[in-house]
């Protein structure tokens, strides 16, 4: 007899998936952290190439699933294993450029709060302006666990962009958006943890974003391709030390 999914794009039942998810962006960092970190991995969804894996971590179960990029595609499928596979944490693991100067190139930022540009908040119907904000109980571990594996980490708000490329000739350089955020005291920039945080506010769950930055869009620095990996190591450390806690 044939299997009835909850959902068109996870292709699992509840019980393949763990209550906390570590969410990168890409597909093959999933299987990276999977292959690299869990005991016993398994396969449970590569509906359109999102793959997503369920193992243990030092006795913990734990699962971890890209979530393509932008808003609206971490968006379907937050909202689908918050609503359907009973998931109540979920971890966004991801790379944001810098806008603070506080922030170097490899750092961490542990995301206290999301501003952003996005419509995705329109659905909600609310009469006011929605601060999306991250769990309190996984911020204070975050925090907690990155002091005591000695990373070079910042907390505090980022930006979720609907825009990657930017229309060049919108704004002389001294009216770019990412200056102006800046000071407001906004650390980074990255496209998906405020549809993350909305979901799981309206969904009742937990959510989490933690970053390494990879650029300085003001400095012009950039993570050369074969040191990314290491600093994304130390990140996917962290938050999976994070699973374990909140287990």
């Amino acid at each position: 007899m044939a299997t009835n999914y909850p959902t068109p794009h996870i292709k699992a039942t509840p019980d393949d998936i763990a209550k906390t998810v570590l969410m990168p962006g890409d597909p093959l960092r999933a299987k990276f952290i999977a292959e690299t970190f869990l005991e016993n991995p398994v396969l449970f969804n590569n509906v359109r190439g999102i793959q997503g894996y369920t193992g243990t971590y030092e006795g913990t179960r734990v699962s971890v699933m890209a979530s393509g990029m932008g808003i609206p595609s971490i968006g379907i499928y937050t909202h689908e294993l918050f609503n359907f596979f009973d998931v109540e944490n979920i971890i966004r693991i991801g790379s944001a450029g810098a806008y603070s100067p506080k922030v170097k190139v490899r750092d961490i930022v542990i995301a206290q709060g999301a501003c952003y540009d996005t419509n995705y908040v329109r659905q909600f119907n609310l009469p006011g302006t929605y601060s999306a904000i991250s769990d309190f109980g996984l911020l204070s571990t975050a925090v907690e666990t990155a002091k005591e594996q000695q990373l070079s980490y910042h907390v505090g708000n980022l930006f979720s962009s609907d825009i990657f490329y930017g229309d060049p000739e919108a704004f002389t350089d001294a009216e770019q958006p990412r200056a102006a955020w800046s000071k407001m005291g906004v650390l980074c920039v990255e496209m998906e943890a405020a549809g993350l945080f909305m979901n799981a506010a309206r969904a009742g769950k937990k959510a989490l974003a933690i970053c390494t930055i990879s650029d300085h869009l003001i400095t012009g620095e950039s993570l050369p391709a074969e040191e990314r990996q290491t600093s994304f190591t130390e990140m996917m450390k962290l938050a999976l030390t994070v699973a374990k806690k909140v287990d």
